[in-house]
């Protein structure tokens, strides 16, 4: 077992020389970071589950703190003013404890309000959703927001233990799902063995899980869940992750039914892509090219299945592979799902454009060390796109009996969350599902 007490220190130290860069480069002296509190539903008296602002989780693991605060001043122990409510309607958060309480002067307040009392005043940098706190105005300056995101691309040891944690949670809970996919259970019957595996509620994973039966996986974002299992289940595809201390795993696989032996090969063909793709996760990569990469890899499996009659090349240069592979390769994973900083030049903000005809893809930076991706590559029959590419000038190059054939199978996406390394890429998600 990882030992965070060990590794949480230098994580502190890091976050610390980061905020005072970034302070200095706004002409700031305060960094305070409101934890965040629940979102009221429209015209209710209920809210939406919490979710902590990140920049909260960044500095200590805390995901269930509403109405408190990080405040950090350059030369100065870090302060936790942490809201624990005098209530008997809800769960009162239990006093701060663990390997990090050390590293904080942490002040316990009573009601939301009386943070105030304990911010700073002068020249702050407030990172919190706007109309936070009465008497406290947000303001999230770009310049300081913008060194904060480039930074956080680059994960620390102590990150990448939480991510590890949580590649293996929900790889555990993968194998339950597909156990239950073959035992013949519902979309919800599935979601639901998820869920019991990974101990956790819906509104405690990173995001709403993706669990298909036959066509559904050609829905790409597909939280329907039915109820009742189909008279046939031809194919699974569940997209799910999980979550420890914050940050999030992102994994998806996908099964073919026993004796649906032209879509597993399809499968087969799609994994030892994908598994091509993950092995150029190296510093010095562009993450566009490879996107580009992947779309010549996916043109030459649909052509060596008989579903393209055309040269991989020309499937890319005619835009025919963004109709079996309409997504992008993959983004940058952390604290968020899809990650800050994907697109941006350098540490003072800017922005790098997508590539031509890939309006889609969430990533437009130089691969380097210490950066997490994932890699999803995906096959789809999607219909709405299919009758597209069958009224094009380009229907001639398609076997529409093989693509018809298949169409019932919804689509097939792999994905995993690679660390790029100073030589080898890590790949999160196997390395977790050989221990599973």
């Amino acid at each position: 077992m990882t030992d965070l007490a060990a590794l949480y220190p230098h994580h502190l130290a890091t976050l610390r020389e980061r905020a005072d860069r970034a302070l200095e480069l706004g002409g700031y002296d305060h960094l305070v970071i409101a934890a965040g509190m629940p979102v009221r539903k429209f015209l209710d008296d209920l809210d939406y589950p919490y979710v902590a602002n990140p920049h909260f989780r960044h500095w200590l693991p805390l995901t269930d703190a509403p109405g408190s605060w990080v405040v950090y001043s350059p030369g100065t122990k870090p302060k936790l003013i942490f809201l624990q409510p005098r209530d008997y309607w809800h769960v009162v958060p239990a006093a701060p404890a663990g390997y990090w309480v050390e590293h904080f002067d942490i002040v316990i307040i009573r009601t939301a309000d009386e943070a105030t009392k304990y911010l700073p005043g002068g020249r702050s940098a407030i990172l919190a959703p706007p109309s936070v706190l009465d008497g406290v105005e947000a303001n999230s300056p770009q310049d300081v927001v913008d060194y904060l995101h480039w930074h956080r691309s680059y994960k620390t040891p102590y990150e990448l233990a939480l991510m590890r944690q949580a590649s293996r949670t929900a790889t555990r809970a993968h194998r339950a799902a597909e156990q239950a996919f073959r035992a013949g259970g519902s979309e919800l019957d599935i979601h639901q063995a998820y869920l019991k595996t990974a101990g956790a509620i819906d509104a405690e994973l990173p995001y709403a899980s993706i669990v298909c039966l036959n066509e559904h996986g050609a829905v790409l974002h597909y939280t329907h869940f039915d109820r009742k299992p189909p008279t046939q289940s031809r194919s699974f595809l569940i997209d799910a992750g999980a979550a420890s201390a914050g940050y999030a795993s992102d994994i998806t696989r996908t099964y073919a039914a026993h004796g649906a032996s032209e879509f597993q090969a399809l499968i087969d063909s799609m994994d030892k892509a994908q598994q091509g793709f993950v092995a150029k996760v190296r510093a010095g990569q562009s993450y566009p090219e490879l996107h580009i990469h992947a779309h010549r890899v996916v043109g030459e499996v649909l052509r060596e299945h008989g579903i393209l009659h055309m040269s991989a090349e020309s499937a890319v240069e005619r835009g025919v592979t963004s109709t079996f592979f309409p997504h992008g390769l993959g983004h940058p994973i952390g604290l968020q799902v899809h990650d800050v900083a994907g697109f941006q030049q350098n540490e003072r903000g800017g922005n790098i454009p997508r590539p031509s005809g890939h309006p889609y893809l969430r990533m437009t930076r130089v691969l380097e060390p210490g950066m997490v991706v994932t890699i999803e590559p995906g096959l789809y029959f999607i219909g709405m796109l299919l009758d597209e590419l069958r009224a094009s000038p380009e229907a001639a190059h398609v076997n529409w009996a093989k693509v018809d054939a298949l169409r019932p199978y919804g689509g097939i996406r792999i994905e995993d969350d690679v660390v790029c390394t100073e030589s080898e890429p890590e790949n999160l998600t196997r390395d977790a599902f050989a221990m599973a």
